[in-house]
């Protein structure tokens, strides 16, 4: 279990902590979802709580659940594969990060609360934050919202996989697998390929 050592440190100073992270930045497809999280003061029990890619398909569904439970507020935004071909993905992913963090103001007062961001800072988010490198491994708000971020991404990919079978996303939630590159290259690119992607535009353009 992560140890709440910057949840408290927010605490002592009179504010709560909203962990936000994403999913889906690097995929060929699909879009890039973000969530935020936000713990009330004290939370206990968060067990099972921690870097989502370390966790099972079952283990994630579990985590879940309990984040739901136990969370103050959550709020989960999204940025397009239009327009991550459009801005590209990293302001795409600042965008879906700012949708989450816009929905869970509406449920707790955004003076009160500090946020820390997982990775690099992402000044395109357009709020003052802090941001923390490999955050989901250290901070249980952090891996929370990637837990809440990885878990509504998969069952959108899981979801456009019944009418794109061929391109297996229930499996590989639209990274570059081997399956995925074979069938890219057989049937060519859906409307939820980015075709800003290296891979997806080497094959338009026969490369």
């Amino acid at each position: 279990m992560l140890r709440l050592a910057r949840e408290r440190g927010a605490w002592k100073a009179g504010r709560l902590l909203v962990g936000v992270d994403e999913a889906g930045r690097g995929p060929l497809a699909g879009p890039v979802v973000a969530a935020a999280v936000l713990f009330p003061v004290d939370v206990k029990r968060l067990t099972g709580i921690r870097d989502s890619k370390t966790l099972s398909e079952a283990q994630r569904d579990r985590a879940a659940v309990l984040i739901r439970k136990k969370a103050l507020a959550i709020g989960v935004g999204a940025a397009s594969v239009r327009e991550i071909d459009r801005i590209n993905i990293r302001r795409a992913t600042a965008l879906a990060m700012r949708r989450a963090l816009d929905r869970l103001f509406r449920l707790a007062p955004a003076e009160s609360l500090s946020i820390l961001v997982d990775g690099l800072p992402l000044l395109e988010i357009g709020l003052v934050h802090e941001a923390l490198v490999d955050g989901d491994a250290i901070c249980p708000s952090i891996a929370a919202a990637g837990i809440i971020a990885k878990t509504v991404r998969d069952r959108l990919m899981t979801s456009l996989a019944v009418r794109y079978d061929r391109y297996h996303w229930g499996t590989n939630m639209g990274y570059g697998t081997e399956a995925h590159m074979n069938a890219l290259a057989e049937f060519g690119a859906t409307p939820h390929h980015r075709r800003s992607f290296m891979p997806v535009t080497q094959l338009r353009l026969g490369l």
